[in-house]
């Protein structure tokens, strides 16, 4: 898995004010909520979740630095290099699934309700700032006969946060589980709603990565490493925690508050 292919890419979708979707041929097999870490030549490494996980493969790029912002530039014919897949999936039980996204946190959640199949099966919220940040409304349409969405400013969808929305279907509909994936903050009032519900949850974290092995220790939580034991984690673990929701490391390794 250490080893880096070069690929091209295949065709490039702008999804949301400052996200793309990357498409490209790679026959590795990825697990919905594994990254691979995507390097830009002569620029640098960053993991990226996977967005599309059969076919063609996929990542979705929030521009947030130099190197995101240079994957967003990319054309189709541009090669990149992936590594990969790493790091704990999600653990997709039987039985109905609520899919919990905010904004670019919805990326490894379409893998996921790929993976489900069948739109019976599986809910799913979708949650921004504003409406031009809503990516995959149309796509979650397609795998799902539930598909919600909230806004901040109310532009799109319910005003409010898309954990409100979830609060709202714990209590009306029974679920297997509760999978969710944005910002941190978003994910711990989520993690509070899900043990409320006495619903079982598990979270997709995004920490600063180096590695994307579990070497260098970059991504440490509460002596956990996100790339290696995560970056899905079992609610009741999260549970645990001292740090998730409230600190994170910069680049430097040093304590940061969220």
């Amino acid at each position: 898995m250490n080893r880096q292919s070069m690929v091209k890419v295949t065709s490039v979708i702008k999804e949301g004010e400052g996200m793309t979707t990357l498409r490209f041929q790679w026959e590795r097999h990825i697990s919905p909520g594994q990254f691979l870490m995507v390097w830009v030549p002569g620029v640098g490494e960053v993991p990226m979740s996977a967005s599309y996980i059969y076919g063609a493969k996929g990542v979705t790029v929030k521009e947030v630095g130099e190197a995101t912002r240079a994957l967003a530039s990319l054309r189709p014919g541009d090669s990149i290099g992936i590594r990969g897949p790493y790091g704990r999936g999600f653990d997709i039980p039987d039985g109905k699934v609520l899919l919990v996204g905010g904004g670019s946190g919805m990326a490894p959640l379409m893998a996921a309700a790929d993976f489900i199949a069948d739109p019976a099966k599986v809910d799913v919220l979708i949650g921004a700032r504003t409406s031009s940040e809503l990516i995959f409304v149309e796509r979650a349409r397609s795998a799902s006969k539930e598909v919600h969405v909230s806004t901040d400013d109310g532009s799109s969808g319910k005003r409010g946060t898309v954990v409100e929305l979830a609060v709202e279907h714990l209590a009306k509909a029974r679920y297997r589980s509760v999978l969710g994936c944005g910002p941190e903050r978003m994910l711990s009032a989520l993690l509070d709603a899900c043990e409320k519900a006495h619903v079982p949850s598990q979270m997709s974290l995004e920490r600063y990565m180096k590695c994307g092995t579990g070497l260098c220790g970059s991504c440490a939580m509460d002596g956990l490493r996100v790339c290696a034991d995560g970056p899905v984690f079992d609610g009741h673990i999260l549970m645990q925690s001292k740090d998730f929701g409230r600190l994170k490391r910069d680049e430097c390794g040093r304590h940061v508050k969220l």
